[in-house]
């Protein structure tokens, strides 16, 4: 008995096969059901009355091969993931910037006068106009100080010698270290798991007749192997930084980067055991040490005030903003300087300065999730934690 021929609604084609076009490609049921979903839209029905399942049957293929298909693309839009995990999320480079400390919940920072037993006294306040550019004299005395781990952080000159700094910029975190690590190990089987369907994949080509099918698998597979390609030298970054992050640091690996343009590492570091400051001993370059302002200056609200830093290891960089009070942590008593000055990740440890370019406080802090609330650890403090003389 002769088979029925039929007509390809597409290239006309005339063939007895009732499945796919043997022209074109097309497949019949699935024309059929777009066509039907087309006439649904222009004439919906009515609602119905209970629950609903889907009732369109999956595509049958008479070579199998769109399962196979299906599969490649999986793991495709999976390298894809860990691709755009190291691209944009993991990925430490060496001018990374390390997330500045969140500071306990609002409630927690209480308002205080400056007149208060705890704050510098509001003394005479002078009236005199800056001088030259002192913010561009500012910019002189300030560093740039990056780690082998990938922090970014900002300090300044005290002396000619001494580095100003926050504690978390010079210190190694091993927070997050075991989820780095597990990321890392879990991205590269992926990728070898990928290098294995390439080759799979090839294997199926050979096999494979010409046709539509075939092509589309041949598509599938460069897209697989440039995923892979993008995926490979991140891979190794992470790795390596990985590699980077498990061993103990060294004082003598950091670098610090003078406005000079002169590379130097620090001699020695000395950490505060109550806050987060420390202090870097430097020689060589063309230090400016910046005029650390008197308990006499101290700011009062509204005042103008300026953060120079290397926010994302943009260096040098210099933000205004207010004075916005200073602030009382109710559970150790310090004080901190509150300001609207943006404040970013690698500002850690850069001044706050006045109009005149003298420095009132350590940047140190951010409120995540908002904008307009930083603080910094006041000047007086990096005095008091090592018995620095003013």
């Amino acid at each position: 008995m002769s088979q029925e021929t039929i007509s390809c609604p597409k290239c006309s084609h005339q063939q007895t096969n009732q499945v796919e076009c043997e022209a074109c490609g097309l497949l019949f049921r699935r024309f059929e059901q777009v066509r039907e979903r087309e006439r649904q839209t222009k004439n919906p029905p009515a609602a119905p009355d209970g629950p609903v399942e889907s009732a369109e049957p999956a595509v049958e293929r008479s070579s199998g091969s769109f399962l196979k298909l299906s599969t490649i693309l999986v793991l495709v839009a999976a390298t894809a993931a860990t691709t755009y995990w190291f691209a944009a999320g993991n990925k430490q480079p060496a001018d990374a910037p390390l997330a500045m400390q969140q500071a306990s919940p609002a409630t927690d920072m209480l308002p205080i006068e400056p007149q208060s037993r705890t704050a510098p006294p509001p003394g005479p306040r002078s009236e005199q106009k800056p001088v030259g550019n002192t913010i561009e004299q500012a910019k002189l005395g300030t560093v740039a100080i990056e780690t082998p781990w990938g922090t970014v952080g900002s300090g300044f000159f005290l002396t000619p010698n001494l580095v100003v700094t926050n504690r978390h910029v010079v210190e190694q975190d091993n927070s997050n270290l075991d989820e780095l690590r597990h990321k890392v190990q879990t991205a590269r089987q992926m990728i070898t798991l990928e290098q294995e369907q390439i080759a799979q994949i090839r294997g199926w080509l050979k096999t494979m007749p010409e046709g539509p099918a075939r092509r589309q698998l041949i598509l599938s597979l460069q897209e697989k192997e440039r995923a892979v390609a993008k995926a490979i030298p991140m891979q190794e970054e992470a790795e390596r930084r990985l590699q980077q992050s498990e061993e103990p640091g060294r004082a003598t690996d950091i670098k610090i980067f003078l406005a000079d343009g002169s590379e130097h590492n620090p001699q020695s570091i000395q950490v505060s055991s109550k806050r987060d400051l420390a202090l870097l001993t430097v020689y060589g370059g063309s230090p400016r040490p910046l005029k650390a302002a008197t308990r006499s200056m101290a700011l009062k609200e509204g005042d103008k005030v300026y953060t120079v830093g290397n926010p994302s290891g943009l260096r040098h960089t210099v933000t205004a903003g207010i004075f916005s009070g200073y602030r009382q942590n109710r559970d150790t008593g310090e004080v901190v300087l509150q300001t609207d000055a943006p404040i970013n990740p690698g500002n850690s440890g850069g001044p706050l300065i006045d109009e005149q370019g003298r420095v009132h406080g350590v940047n140190y802090m951010i409120y995540r999730n908002t904008q307009g609330i930083g603080f910094a650890i006041p000047i007086q403090a990096v005095f008091e934690d090592f018995s620095i003389t003013q």
